[in-house]
């Protein structure tokens, strides 16, 4: 979950991979470092703390030369320090890596017995010792960096530099790496946010692809050294893209952007005259054959899987399994021949979410992926693909992709409900007109957020909150008790509202705030009750419903009214006031919103 990045070409490497860590922070944020190439000689610098503490540690201080690697660490083995932070070194090695070695001690344990001393708690210090150690063996540079590789287990993505010679080598296996192609210039890097400002082509490397930049060239090859081809892709995102617009912080621009993010997800797949959705990248098989479908997921887009399920088990009935991607391999699931397996994850990197794929295509099931991310491993490893488009997410607590997500399975629902004729032209017409509405329905909501802001400071003290919806609701609730929790660190916890009084009644007093999502469904008058149960226990009631008239309306400390739509679509709608509400809190309690402790952007480690 760090964030590496190298450049070799015209200009200064210094300037630019401080930049490029800047926009990769949200991978990592507890230690940076640099180290910079120039006419032979290898000059490092690392920090605990960001990218900003490393930026003004260097300063202009020597820090010269148009090669060079950096990187932004998420802790996983050894504390945040400065001498666990990358790049790390070892004769006349460089390395900077994101993923995990899992060998890492046994290696480690043949190379001190070779006489190699050890300065870090890490994983990565053993690939420039391994890589020192075989240079003479491999009789070069690129052999040794090879050879290291072979010997690895684990996932990892490198950049390396020796001292002496004008080469960069990057390579990868299943952490996210690229290579940006610039003007005489070429930039590796995990994600393509962090040098859209330089270019917008892209190669995405797969898995055991090595490639080696030296004096403007460009070559990849596997892992024995055969060259391989690989497509050069134009991604349509601006640099504008991936910055604050004049927002505070990432995550309330992305929050605002939901109606543009909905709208571009729709863009040339709704027509709704002729009752249709088109998905011209899907390549599904006989979705007639298809018995049982499975959506696996990890955090925020597991709870978007939570809502698909409603959604098609209600319009499709096809049963539908819903699955944590990180346990899904492991309790051997009881998949059929013909089941569908549709995989969730916003940046397509997730590595539980692919190491569930892996298991799906291992039993030789279709795979699906539902990503925003163009070239992610996700996307190009599964048969399928259906993008979001809900442009770069940079705020590590996700709101956009989700939504995008729910749209998404709402419009694959209708494609799939008219090939199973479960759905005629005038239903998909139908639907397809209450979603052109949400993006709409989206805005007005925000444009009314000034009123959840100042209930956000009525309540930003309290230190618990229980969060409690039914039916589809039940996984509104648990998306907004995550957010309340990501950024505030303030505690919440979110039930099914029938599952109240089977143990979280206990907790309820006149301290307790209780967020209900109360929708005008089937599920209304058991919510009332609900609520009618908390207040005879003196409890807060926050509610978010779409009905101004609604029972309880006179009777609870807040209430929060949200545009009136369909039972699939409500919970997309309903989840945006709850995202404010805690993006508001944590705001007003002064975290570091974009960056939480402790979270990265994308968990490419299990």
């Amino acid at each position: 979950m760090c964030g590496i990045v190298g450049y070799q070409g015209r200009e200064g490497a210094r300037d630019i991979l401080i930049e490029a860590l800047r926009r990769l922070e949200y991978r990592g944020y507890d230690s940076a470092g640099i180290a910079i190439w120039n006419n032979g000689t290898v000059r490092l610098a690392r920090r605990q703390g960001k990218v900003s503490d490393l930026a003004e540690a260097i300063g202009d201080d020597g820090f010269n030369g148009s090669m060079g690697l950096a990187h932004t660490r998420w802790a996983t083995h050894g504390v945040p320090s400065e001498r666990n932070a990358h790049p790390h070194k070892a004769a006349d090695i460089t390395v900077v890596h994101n993923g995990i070695i899992e060998n890492y001690l046994e290696l480690k344990e043949t190379l001190k017995e070779e006489g190699h001393t050890f300065t870090s708690d890490t994983d990565t210090e053993v690939i420039p010792h391994l890589i020192a150690s075989l240079l003479s063996k491999a009789g070069s540079f690129e052999g040794a960096v090879r050879a290291a590789l072979r010997m690895l287990k684990g996932s990892y993505a490198v950049g390396v530099i020796r001292e002496g010679e004008d080469i960069l080598i990057a390579a990868k296996k299943e952490s996210p790496l690229l290579v940006g192609i610039g003007d005489k210039e070429f930039i590796i890097a995990s994600d393509a946010p962090a040098i859209i400002n330089r270019t917008n082509r892209f190669i995405f490397l797969e898995d055991d692809d090595i490639a080696v930049i030296q004096k403007g060239t460009l070559r990849i090859t596997n892992l024995d050294g055969d060259e391989v081809e690989r497509e050069t892709r134009s991604v349509q995102w601006s640099g504008a893209m991936a910055e604050k617009g004049g927002y505070r912080h990432f995550m309330l621009k992305e929050i605002f952007e939901q109606p543009r993010a909905i709208s571009d997800t729709l863009i040339g797949r709704i027509q709704q005259e002729e009752g249709e959705i088109l998905f011209e990248e899907l390549d599904l098989p006989d979705i007639t054959k298809v018995r049982k479908i499975w959506m696996v997921a990890c955090g925020t887009s597991y709870h978007a899987c939570l809502i698909g399920k409603h959604i098609f088990e209600a319009n499709l009935r096809i049963p539908v399994e819903t699955d944590i991607a990180s346990e899904f391999r492991y309790r051997d699931p009881i998949l059929g021949k013909d089941d569908l397996v549709i995989l969730v994850s916003q940046s397509g990197e997730t590595a539980d979410t692919i190491a569930a794929m892996k298991e799906a295509k291992k039993r030789r099931l279709h795979t699906l992926a539902i990503c925003n991310v163009l070239g992610s491993t996700l996307s190009r490893e599964c048969h399928s693909v259906i993008y979001t488009h809900a442009g770069p997410e940079i705020g590590v607590a996700s709101t956009k992709a989700f939504t995008t997500q729910v749209c998404v399975f709402f419009m694959l629902m209708l494609y799939l409900g008219k090939r199973l004729g479960a759905l005629d032209n005038d239903d998909v017409r139908r639907l397809i007109g209450e979603l052109r509405k949400v993006p709409h329905k989206i805005q007005t909501i925000l444009d009314a957020s000034s009123s959840i802001e100042d209930n956000a400071r009525e309540n930003m003290h309290y230190r618990h909150f229980l969060y409690l919806g039914r039916g589809i609701n039940f996984p509104t609730v648990l998306e907004g008790a995550l957010k309340l929790k990501e950024i505030s660190y303030i505690h919440a916890e979110a039930y099914a509202a029938g599952e109240m009084k089977h143990g979280p009644i206990a907790l309820i007093d006149e301290n307790m705030p209780i967020v209900f999502v109360s929708p005008r469904d089937q599920t209304y008058k058991k919510t009332c009750s609900n609520m009618e149960e908390v207040l005879a226990r003196k409890g807060k009631v926050l509610l978010f419903t779409d009905d101004t008239r609604h029972d309880m309306a006179g009777r609870v400390d807040a209430l929060f009214v949200v545009p009136e739509s369909i039972y699939e679509l409500q919970p997309i709608l309903s989840i945006v006031p709850l995202q404010l509400m805690a993006y508001y809190m944590a705001n007003l309690l002064g975290t570091d919103v974009d960056q939480p402790r402790n979270l990265a952007k994308s968990v490419t480690v299990e």
